[in-house]
């Protein structure tokens, strides 16, 4: 670039154009030098067994992969470590946003980890945003105890959209937990639904956390995820709301007066404490082991399993149909018409749907 102070006005000023500038990227680094060399599955699984949390980290992502090839992958790890899993006491931890289940784990997990020893895996499930696909992942920042510990495994996870939070890929990733040694799993719904079944159907014991001021007894028997709650805890019982906690405690205990006995013979208890004090948290692991104690006795613990992991087949059965019928050809090339076909009114949703099912069943 021509510089003005070098025109004839200003004799005896130069002013030089100066050095040019080298490029930000170092020319002789090889791009793949630092590519990581992808573990094979003896590896993996070699890994996991020996309670490497590098190798299980990966492991989880490779569940979580929507690729074809990694999924195929996954499988053959889970088929692996199948026969060092079923070692565990899996606990689902669930409640309305706001109530306080991350810092309620972190008590938890810190308290089970002293008096019982072991070691402990939270999955922790984070909503996805219907606009963007994406999550925060940010559940392991509340959890300021247990991120620290050494004998804790924290591992935030996106819903994808799943119903409840969980789906096919949290019941995998407790397999691997397993394989790795962690004999204790806890699972972190997103929050409540009417029907978020999904987490009762991975876990041994379904913990729902509840606030004060959330209704009266007739909001409680509305509430259909309290009919697979195994045992129920008001949290943020401390201060000016330990009034307020004790008669929601008893609402609920009224409301459970309307349901049915469990299966499992055994009447889910209501209990008061502090996640933020940690008061109260002695109580409800009492409360927890007196339940384990309880379904061991009469069976029901081992019937349970049972029913999960015929639960578990039909549902992978379903997550494959359906994408087998979304990824096959026919349907994918005729799918964009029906759609059309929808939104001009000249079929109804009902119809479209059935000449593509039917379309389908023909050129398998």
């Amino acid at each position: 670039m021509e510089h003005p102070e070098n025109s004839s006005e200003y004799a005896g000023l130069q002013v030089n154009n100066g050095v040019e500038q080298p490029s930000i990227i170092n020319p002789y680094l090889r791009r793949n030098r630092f590519r990581r060399r992808e573990m094979t599955v003896n590896e993996m699984v070699e890994g996991i067994v020996k309670g490497d949390i590098t190798v299980l980290s990966q492991a989880v992502t490779l569940i979580e992969s929507v690729n074809p090839d990694h999924q195929a992958k996954a499988q053959e790890v889970i088929e692996r470590c199948l026969p060092y899993s079923g070692n565990s006491v899996r606990i689902g931890i669930s409640g309305v946003p706001g109530a306080g289940k991350s810092t309620s784990i972190d008590e938890f997990g810190i308290h089970l980890l002293k008096e019982k020893g072991g070691k402990l895996a939270v999955l922790a499930i984070d909503p996805s945003s219907e606009r963007t696909k994406g999550s925060i992942l940010g559940d392991k920042t509340r959890m300021e105890k247990l991120s620290v510990h050494p004998d804790s495994f924290i591992r935030p996870s996106p819903s994808a959209g799943s119903l409840g939070g969980v789906a096919r890929k949290t019941r995998e990733t407790i397999i691997l937990c397993e394989a790795a040694g962690f004999d204790k799993i806890f699972v972190e719904t997103v929050g409540v639904g009417q029907s978020e079944t999904a987490c009762h159907s991975m876990v041994d014991f379904f913990l729902l956390i509840q606030v004060a001021g959330t209704g009266d007894e007739l909001q409680g028997i509305k509430r259909g995820i309290m009919e697979i709650s195994d045992g129920i805890v008001i949290n943020k019982c401390d201060g000016d709301n330990v009034d307020r906690c004790h008669m929601a405690a008893t609402n609920f205990r009224n409301a459970l007066h309307f349901f049915p006995m469990p299966e499992s013979g055994w009447l889910p208890k209501v209990l008061c404490y502090s996640g933020f004090y940690g008061t109260g948290v002695k109580e409800v692991w009492d409360m927890i082991y007196e339940y384990f104690a309880f379904v061991k006795h009469n069976g029901y613990f081992d019937y349970r399993r049972n029913e999960q992991a015929k639960y578990w087949m039909y549902e992978s059965i379903n997550e494959s149909l359906r994408f087998n019928f979304y990824n096959n050809p026919v349907v994918r090339d005729q799918l964009q018409a029906a759609e059309q076909t929808v939104l001009e009114g000249r079929k109804t949703s009902f119809v479209a749907a059935a000449d593509l099912l039917d379309l389908y069943f023909k050129n398998l």
